[in-house]
């Protein structure tokens, strides 16, 4: 799913563009909010624009933090330390697409589970 024409236009129209993170989606603020610096709870309204598939789980948490008013400043502008050497790269949710976790015996990779190691017994109808 695509970003909708809706949030399209409001961004043409409302929308100041804030930055951008590694994965291409685009920040915004209202241009017209009563945001005053200090006051995280000031009305500010805050969105992204996607590049490609609306997903929430594609935005990285530097970005998530500032869009859920947790920190003031926008990442891109100093909002949030640099990352760490031990963080890894962020990754989307990979749940319903082919990249996704399947166990040994998982009906999409043969269905066959390995056998019982002698403390199982199948139970069968008499």
């Amino acid at each position: 799913m695509r970003n909708s024409i809706g949030t399209l236009i409001y961004t043409r129209l409302r929308g100041e563009p804030v930055g951008t993170d590694e994965f291409g989606h685009k920040y915004y603020r209202d241009k017209k909010s009563r945001f005053t610096p200090g006051s995280l709870a000031s009305g500010e309204k805050r969105w992204v624009v996607y590049n490609g598939d609306a997903e929430a789980s594609r935005v990285p948490p530097r970005w998530h933090a500032w869009l859920h008013h947790t920190i003031e400043t926008p990442p891109n502008e100093g909002g949030v330390p640099e990352k760490k050497s031990w963080q890894k790269p962020h990754q989307p949710n990979p749940t319903m697409t082919p990249e996704a976790y399947r166990p040994p015996g998982h009906t999409l990779r043969g269905g066959k589970r390995a056998r019982g190691t002698g403390d199982y017994e199948p139970w069968m109808p008499s």
